[in-house]
């Protein structure tokens, strides 16, 4: 993970999403470490955090549930860690 901290972040904040593949999903992996496993978040909760490392917090989201980190619920109101992540 200091891997990614030292190539996109810098003073604890994103500064892009990178564009290869295999960086974003270990992006992705480093801000799961973010979320409780089994905890139901809000999509203002999801957007709290997420906005605490990059400012445009909608596509980091939209990217986690497109890959599978974060489930949502039908309506998009409720957010929780996928399980299937957390046997990554």
């Amino acid at each position: 993970m200091s891997d990614i901290k030292k190539r996109f972040f810098k003073d604890d904040r994103l500064n892009h999403v990178p564009k290869k593949e295999k960086d974003k999903i270990a992006l992705f992996d480093y801000l799961s470490e973010r979320f409780e496993t089994g905890k139901i978040y809000s999509e203002s909760e999801v957007n709290l955090t997420l906005r605490s490392v990059y400012d445009d917090h909608a596509v980091l989201r939209r990217y986690m549930v497109d890959y599978g980190y974060l489930e949502r619920s039908t309506d998009g109101s409720e957010y929780v860690v996928s399980e299937t992540d957390k046997e990554k």
